[in-house]
């Protein structure tokens, strides 16, 4: 009898001291970003949820900005830090949809303890289908894990979120970025630096899988996208908004012309300047996307790009740039014109 209570009493303390050992490691190095953790150990930051990981951060943190950007995975390589005059939240999570914007903007604003002035939003050009913005989607179901009183005390005792932990740790102990993205804790992605080999593979694999489905027979472009748009800036109105397209690679545009998806490109944006007026449009053959090294899988580019995006759209709309074209009712059938021509050249 005394031996079975012996091994009980031990059990019960190795169990004790396991569970300890997760749930302190894990409220340490804070991997879904609730509990303001920083230091040199958490440095770097494994994407384990973006949706879930920034919403945390806006909801247990202190949260006050006067603008929020909004974008897919691409947008998040832009360091918001890199805006002049601008207190910016980079708001940006993968695949994020054109209909999900209005939820990410309201919840946002709930949470900052200043009113939001603007809002810079990423829009890019496969996200226009049918297939990509016809599904309603929205941030709701996020939102309702954090009124859940016991959320923190379940992510700490986590064993996903310890094997995040660790995973953190070594990339801290290593200062090196060991997967496609990783953020610190001022919300700042970084990417992975690889081999042109790598990124030429990398990039050979995303044009077949656009081929496959996103262009094509695939994409159709959809009627209803302008509406969306416009439903956004009704919601809205208090909101100023800056619009930018976000560079992919002339590999991946040569791709889309080939797949017959010129004369939706030019419809998609023709839709986005009657909607808001004007647009940076960093989409088309330029210094940046005809250099392959901006990405490292032409279709996501470096840090380095977004901070070059950041400083065009603050050098405002009437600077002159070889990288970025503000384009409105006056200046986009020139504009498309000399993306043709462009084209053409390529060709050659």
């Amino acid at each position: 009898m005394n031996q079975s209570r012996q091994f009980i009493l031990i059990f019960f303390t190795i169990v004790c001291l396991v569970l300890t050992t997760i749930v302190s490691f894990n409220y340490v190095m804070d991997p879904l970003w609730t509990f303001n953790q920083k230091h040199k150990f958490n440095d770097y930051q494994s994407v384990i949820d973006e949706r879930q990981q920034k919403t945390g951060r806006m909801f247990f943190q202190p949260f006050s900005y006067d603008t929020i950007l909004l974008g897919s995975s691409r947008s998040t390589y832009i360091n918001q830090n890199k805006f002049t005059n601008m207190n910016v939240y980079n708001f940006s999570v993968n695949n994020l949809s054109i209909r999900e914007y209005d939820t990410f903007l309201a919840f946002a604003k709930r949470q900052s303890d200043q009113p939001i002035k603007r809002v810079i939003i990423g829009l890019d050009f496969f996200k226009s289908s049918v297939q990509e913005s016809e599904r309603p989607v929205s941030l709701v179901n996020y939102e309702k894990k954090l009124d859940d009183p016991l959320y923190r005390v379940k992510t700490v005792f986590s064993i996903d979120s310890f094997r995040y932990s660790i995973k953190n740790l070594r990339m801290s102990l290593a200062n090196k970025v060991l997967t496609e993205r990783a953020y610190n804790h001022d919300n700042v992605a970084f990417a992975r630096y690889i081999s042109d080999e790598e990124r030429n593979a990398n990039t050979a694999e995303k044009i077949e899988r656009f081929k496959e489905e996103f262009y094509g027979s695939n994409y159709v472009y959809n009627p209803r996208y302008k509406e969306y748009l416009t439903i956004f800036t009704d919601r809205h109105p208090d909101v100023d908004t800056i619009v930018y397209t976000t560079p992919i690679s002339m590999a991946l545009f040569q791709t889309l012309v080939e797949e017959g998806q010129l004369d939706d490109y030019e419809q998609w944006l023709h839709d986005v300047v009657d909607v808001f007026g004007g647009v940076y449009n960093f989409m088309y053959p330029n210094e940046i996307t005809n250099d392959l090294t901006n990405y490292f899988d032409g279709h996501h580019f470096y840090p380095e790009v977004g901070d070059k995006i950041a400083e065009r759209i603050n050098e405002g709309p009437n600077a002159q740039s070889s990288f970025g074209i503000y384009i409105t009712k006056e200046n986009i059938d020139s504009h498309l014109a000399e993306i043709h021509k462009k084209i053409e050249m390529m060709k050659r």
